[in-house]
């Protein structure tokens, strides 16, 4: 999946979470997903910040659901794991085994996919360790993660899909 598709797929109660999130700990990030809705609806973004939260949140999902978007769909949601999810994103890089700091890699942009086994046994653990309140965003990072385009590992997207 892309990110775009990651957005298109999302529950409309969880990208309300999601969109929230950004707002209190990424406000750039926040005015950011507005300004592209407005853009994609022809808009002004006084428009969108007129409308109630619930529908908001809905045109700007639908905004980062397109193909176009894909490029801000993919940084939204660098954001939201390295400022409003950052524990989970470093439970999930410390698993794989991947020099980071604070969720940001260090080194290569394009990291070398760990072997087959220590990715199965690093996802079948951070499944394992989800809580019924995160479960929902650990799919989410998961599925992200694969989505980046400095992450090639064939591998990995074959376990998520099983």
């Amino acid at each position: 999946m892309r990110p775009f598709q990651l957005f298109a797929a999302m529950p409309p109660e969880q990208f309300l979470g999601f969109l929230a999130a950004l707002k209190e700990k990424a406000p750039l990030a926040y005015a950011q997903s507005l300004g592209l809705t407005a853009g994609v609806l022809k808009a002004r973004p006084v428009f969108l910040q007129r409308q109630p939260v619930e529908r908001r949140s809905e045109l700007v999902r639908k905004a980062l659901g397109r193909v176009m978007s894909n490029v801000v769909a993919e940084e939204m949601l660098a954001v939201y794991f390295l400022e409003c999810r950052n524990e989970l994103l470093t439970e999930w890089l410390d698993l794989l085994g991947l020099e980071h700091e604070n969720g940001t890699l260090k080194g290569d942009d394009a990291p070398t996919a760990p072997p087959a086994a220590k990715l199965a046994e690093a996802l079948a653990s951070y499944r394992k360790n989800a809580s019924d309140e995160d479960r929902a965003d650990r799919e989410l990072l998961l599925r992200a993660f694969a989505a980046q385009t400095s992450i090639d590992w064939p591998e990995f997207e074959k376990l998520l899909a099983s």
